[in-house]
């Protein structure tokens, strides 16, 4: 069959990039259940005694009966009774489906919606990655849709002048021509409007506790105003899902919106046992709107720095002689970045012979498909899945040899390696006042005990931590005298024990200054709270002295601060570091900030509160949203306002230097 006459099948039966599910490939309400084609009968065990349909997401009642969560959740908005034998039901009080049983429903047999063209059998489990990596009608579907993209829900316009500029600082956001740093008008005729769409995810976790894989910052109480998705955990729910990112935006949790919410009940939502339905906007990178452009260029372009850098991008394509032939590419994941990376090219291999690629290119796409947090084998079925070309856009940075080499030679060089003096971290000197609504306070115990009793505390933290924070305590426990005292809570900041200073320790060297200094008869120590004027506290479930021990413990081992508790701290207890960034005359640094001097809340330090995809911003991949802008080029932005920070962000031409300080977001 042709392509038009593919195309025109494809119209016949009415299918459209916009109305197909991307996770079963049929057409079908967003609130329904997946549809799925099965290929031989199924077992009435396994089967929705509400759908009549086997079980997707199962959920067992305490009553011994199984539904799939969609059929069950919307039963139970309308009735409070079990379906089959109408007991009392609540539905918190159902759990995921065995993992047996889970299994079970994963192998069986179904065929691609699109078997007419595509002629694939697999398990269910196996449908998604088919329709994303293999299936040609899916792929199909999706480049028409790229092609026809247009910016659909708030485009930030690049027609105002610079005057126009708005005076609410909260809502300051650099794509725009009023305070996002603009090509030079002098030598260019691009203006760029930025894409950003609105998309729904859904989550579930398979057991109550199960991590997300999601830091969190924002909240109505904090200068971002928005709940923003800082950082995506490797091999978590989320990352395994691969839809969301960092930067992204959350609107709603379950239909519920996020406008007007704190954070902690932000966190508290995301926090429920059951399925997440979360609307997020995503921004997908700068439109080109020169006329003399390609009609067909895709909104997430790539920036290409006419000069080496930190991040330089390159294109680079591979043709095969057949679609079988192997590239002769070792992929890889790092431990400390997140996406994939090549590890070896194989002598005599098509990459290796090509010459273009290297060890240690970060891959950012093959083929369109976008792997800026994907793993080696989500690009390895890409490549698998290709035809004869095969097209890479890979990131490589400044300190990368000209000549690809061994993997024995990249993993010498690796050791070899100094620290990068761009993530080098020190003690913050810019003194400034924290946030509106935040603020801390100091507390001191003195306390005579026999130098064998325990103060009972856990603790976290340390500058030896990938966030260089300060000791924390984690736990206050009941067989301690602290917990007795009553006055140090989970929480707080170490600042000093019997005079010995604990806040520029690591971790390891804070636990022997506390073994030491506590194995004295009188102790003295000094702690700091952080306070919130909206924030709800978090339950101080350690405190409690029925509680279990070991509980108590592995609790302290899990638990970690909300990202709220470290906007109230003083500055001198901040570690930040300078972050180098290089750009084109022609790019946006690629992202947006709010804060500055507000006539409501005087004056608010200025935080990132969005990273734009394809900007030398997101590809440095060092700055998150969350983070807090405290000098430019060495000058402090205390005391700026909106209207002097951005014309200096303007005025730096091909590279900048931004001090920021970066709290690790609230762990969910």
């Amino acid at each position: 069959m042709s392509t038009a006459e593919n195309k025109a099948a494809d119209c016949s039966s009415g299918l459209s990039w916009a109305r197909v599910c991307k996770e079963c490939g049929q057409q079908h309400d967003c609130q329904d259940s997946h549809l799925y084609e099965y290929q031989e009968e199924v077992d009435d065990e396994l089967v929705c005694h509400i759908c009549l349909q086997p079980l997707l997401q199962p959920m067992d009642t305490p009553c011994g009966h199984t539904y799939c969560f969609h059929c069950l959740s919307n039963f139970l908005k309308e009735q409070d009774f079990c379906p089959v034998d109408r007991q009392r039901l609540q539905l918190q009080q159902c759990r995921p489906s065995s993992l047996l049983v889970r299994n079970l429903l994963d192998k069986l047999s179904v065929a691609c919606p699109h078997y007419a063209e595509c002629e694939a059998l697999m398990q269910r489990c196996e449908l998604q990655p088919h329709l994303h990596n293999r299936c040609p009608v899916f792929q199909r579907l999706r480049e028409e849709a790229e092609k026809r993209k247009r910016p659909s829900w708030n485009e930030l316009k690049g027609r105002k002048g610079d005057g126009d500029s708005s005076g609410d600082a909260k809502q300051t956001a650099l794509p725009q021509t009023s305070s996002r740093d603009q090509p030079d008008p002098d030598n260019t005729p691009l203006r760029s409007s930025l894409v950003a769409e609105a998309n729904v995810v859904e989550l579930l976790r398979e057991e109550p506790d199960e991590v997300l894989g999601l830091r969190i910052v924002g909240g109505k109480d904090t200068p971002l105003g928005n709940i923003v998705i800082q950082e995506i955990i490797r091999d978590s729910i989320a990352a395994r899902d691969g839809r969301l990112a960092p930067g992204d935006h959350i609107l709603e949790i379950n239909d519920m919106s996020m406008a007007s919410v704190p954070h902690s009940r932000a966190i508290a939502l995301l926090r429920q046992p059951s399925l997440l339905r979360l609307t997020v906007m995503q921004e997908k990178g700068f439109k080109i709107r020169d006329p003399r452009s390609e009609p067909h260029t895709s909104p997430l372009a790539f920036s290409h720095p006419a000069q080496p850098s930190p991040g330089t991008v390159l294109q680079v394509t591979l043709m095969k002689s057949h679609r079988s032939e192997p590239l002769g590419i070792k992929l890889i994941r790092k431990s400390d970045e997140s996406g994939v990376f090549i590890l070896d090219l194989l002598s005599g291999g098509l990459a290796a012979k090509d010459g273009k690629l290297r060890n240690n290119d970060k891959v950012l796409a093959i083929n369109g498909q976008d792997l800026r947090h994907g793993t080696p084998e989500s690009a390895a079925q890409t490549i698998q899945a290709s035809e004869v070309r095969v097209n890479f856009v890979v990131m490589r940075s400044e300190d990368n040899p000209d000549e690809g080499g061994s993997r024995e030679g990249l993993s010498a060089r690796a050791s070899r390696r100094t620290p990068d003096p761009q993530y080098f971290r020190r003690r913050s000197t810019y003194m400034k006042d924290p946030p509106g609504g935040f603020s801390s306070q100091e507390k001191t115990v003195s306390m005579k005990k026999e130098p064998r009793l325990s103060l009972g505390i856990t603790i976290a933290g340390g500058r030896d931590c990938r966030s260089r924070l300060p000791v924390y305590i984690t736990s206050v426990q009941p067989v301690g005298c602290l917990h007795r005292e009553g006055t140090i809570k989970r929480g707080d900041v170490l600042l000093s024990i019997n005079g010995a200073d604990l806040t520029q320790l690591t971790y390891k060297e804070a636990v022997s200054v506390l073994k030491a200094q506590t194995a004295q008869s009188q102790v003295v120590l000094r702690v700091i709270q952080t306070l919130s004027e909206d924030i709800e506290e978090e339950p101080d479930t350690c405190s409690k002295d029925e509680r279990n021990l070991d509980d108590s413990r592995e609790d302290a081992l899990n638990w970690t601060p909300l990202w709220t508790r470290w906007l109230g701290l003083p500055s001198h207890m901040h570690w930040c570091r300078d972050i180098f960034l290089h750009k084109t005359n022609n790019e946006s640094w690629g992202f947006s900030i709010v804060g500055g001097y507000e006539e409501s809340h005087g004056q608010q330090p200025f935080y990132i509160k969005t990273i734009v995809p394809g900007t030398p911003a997101h590809f440095d991949g060092r700055l998150k949203c969350g983070d807090e802008i405290v000098a430019v080029n060495g000058a402090t932005t205390v005391g700026m306002n909106n209207s002097s920070l951005i014309p200096m962000l303007k005025l730096q031409k091909n590279k900048v230097t931004l001090t920021v300080v970066s709290w690790p977001g609230s762990l969910l």
